[in-house]
């Protein structure tokens, strides 16, 4: 059974800095970080391929926000930095299986995810 438990998630004030980390049962080379703040659809925030070391972001996290994978500890990474009060939201991890079409920010794109890790940013 596929596993992905996030941590990391926190409250901290605007200009801080939180990681995510996501642990996974398994190996997957495209995985990915969503958020999704009260009210509104969840969105992509960052995904990774490490098969051929791609990286994506969402515009409103590029230059802050910082994806990475380390697979001897099959654990995903967020880092998190100059956060604003826009970024709270509840953070999750997600996973494809190999081989697929990709979209790296769509949700419909991942098929395991993990529960959740709560981020607040005040002002």
């Amino acid at each position: 059974q596929v596993q992905l438990v996030e941590s990391g998630g926190g409250s901290v004030q605007a200009g801080g800095s939180l990681r995510l980390s996501c642990e996974a049962s398994g190996v997957y080379n495209r995985m990915a970080w969503f958020r999704q703040a009260p009210g509104k659809e969840r969105e992509g925030v960052a995904a990774i391929w490490t098969g051929v070391g791609t990286k994506y972001y969402a515009d409103a996290v590029k230059g802050r926000f910082t994806i990475s994978q380390d697979n001897a500890k099959n654990t995903l990474y967020l880092q998190m930095n100059s956060l604003k009060p826009d970024d709270t939201a509840i953070y999750y991890c997600a996973a494809r299986p190999f081989g697929g079409a990709w979209s790296p920010l769509r949700e419909s794109s991942y098929t395991y995810w993990g529960q959740g890790t709560q981020v607040t940013v005040s002002s």
